[in-house]
């Protein structure tokens, strides 16, 4: 991470259609000392570098990723060493224009139960992501994101070894008891299950069996304490897969300021009448519908009830998600903002995810080639890393 190597000097970035927070216009920008230092409309004869009129972007910021998790258990059963991971998934990011990432790490594990691949693993791999960013090893920001799994055993008992030094930006409330948003249709969940773990017909009914009876056990004391840890963090909290109206409530209740992929209409306008940011999956809008059979990203888009958006298992498909959006509003600084200011925003971060003067100099440069944002060039805090 540079957080501490932000860029001494000054670079100019010339002729290059600026995406503002409202609009986009043919213009320069100054970068000095790590920030933003002016943004001016039309050329510049001082410019270091010709955009060639390409788009020039704040940053990605990445809120949802099982990014990581895919580097960590490159397939079932096979586990990849932490730190060369965490690298290649730090390189993955910034080479598709991510330049803040919320890292989602799962807390809350299943041990009895004989399910597959379901152990603690979090607490280790917050330490390995804060020492290589302690060394300088990565190229971006990373901040930690905690998936709270209400539907495990041990949930409560890793939540406590996080604090407030772990700069825990997010949590999560997670429930993937079967019958239960995401999973509403418990075929969908069959094949999920069986698939990634190879579970038999049997074996997968012991397992649902042995989830209803964990969910009932343990599941408002994990909720309850999951909100808790948030608010000792000092981290955003978040709920996953609202479908009805009166989950949406019990969000509310708890004070959750971030919707991660509302499966309905009705849980999405919901959300809105909280004053609750939707997130929406950009593999769900590049694709046209939800891999698992829930609501579209598209048609909440055009009902004015998608905030931002999220890469969740595809991290290239965030920008293209974006301009994708962009270009069915007619409005491409509004489809960009879904994936800048918007999600920068909603996590609490006031500097960056905007071309405007102060902020932190986290850029990118594109092209649009085919309809397919073909990226140029990388920045975090004025230095290109990519």
């Amino acid at each position: 991470m540079r957080d501490n190597s932000e860029m001494t000097g000054e670079l100019v970035l010339g002729n290059a259609q600026l995406v503002l927070p409202d609009e986009v216009i043919t213009g320069h920008v100054v970068l000095r000392d790590g920030k933003i230092a002016e943004i001016g409309a039309g050329a510049s004869a001082l410019a270091e570098v010709d955009c060639e009129g390409d788009f020039l972007s704040p940053g990605l910021v990445e809120l949802h990723t099982d990014n990581l998790e895919r580097h960590i258990t490159p397939r079932p059963k096979v586990h990849w060493p932490h730190h060369a991971a965490i690298v290649a998934h730090d390189a993955e990011l910034c080479g598709c224009g991510i330049t803040t990432v919320f890292d989602a790490i799962r807390v809350g594990s299943i041990i009895e139960n004989k399910r597959g691949d379901y152990r603690r693993y979090a607490r280790p791999m917050a330490d390995e992501i804060l020492s290589m960013r302690q060394q300088g090893a990565l190229k971006i920001s990373h901040m930690l994101h905690l998936r709270a799994e209400t539907c495990s055993e041990t949930l409560i008992e890793e939540l406590s070894e996080f604090g407030p030094e772990d700069r825990v930006g997010i949590v999560s409330l997670m429930d993937h008891t079967p019958g239960q948003r995401q999973f509403r249709d418990i075929s969908k969940f069959e094949d999920y299950v069986r698939g990634k773990n190879g579970l038999s017909a049997e074996g997968f009914g012991e397992y649902v069996n042995y989830l209803y009876e964990l969910r009932d056990r343990l599941g408002a004391r994990h909720e309850e304490a999951s909100v808790a840890a948030a608010r000792r963090y000092g981290a955003v909290l978040a709920s996953h897969d609202d479908t009805t109206r009166e989950q949406v409530g019990v969000s509310a209740g708890h004070g959750i300021r971030v919707a991660e992929f509302p499966t309905t209409v009705e849980a999405a306008q919901a959300c809105r009448d909280h004053g609750i940011a939707v997130i929406m999956g950009a593999p769900n809008l590049v694709r046209g519908g939800s891999h698992s059979g829930n609501v579209s990203a598209l048609e909440l888009a055009d009902l004015g009830l998608l905030d931002i958006l999220s890469s969740d298992y595809v991290p290239a498909a965030l920008l293209l998600a974006a301009v994708q959006l962009g270009q069915h509003w007619g409005d491409m600084a509004r489809g960009l903002a879904t994936v800048t200011q918007a999600p920068a925003r909603a996590a609490g971060l006031s500097d960056r995810g905007a071309l405007e003067s102060g902020q932190r100099a986290d850029l990118i440069r594109f092209a649009i080639k085919g309809g397919v944002p073909a990226l140029r060039s990388v920045y975090v805090q004025g230095n290109r890393v990519g």
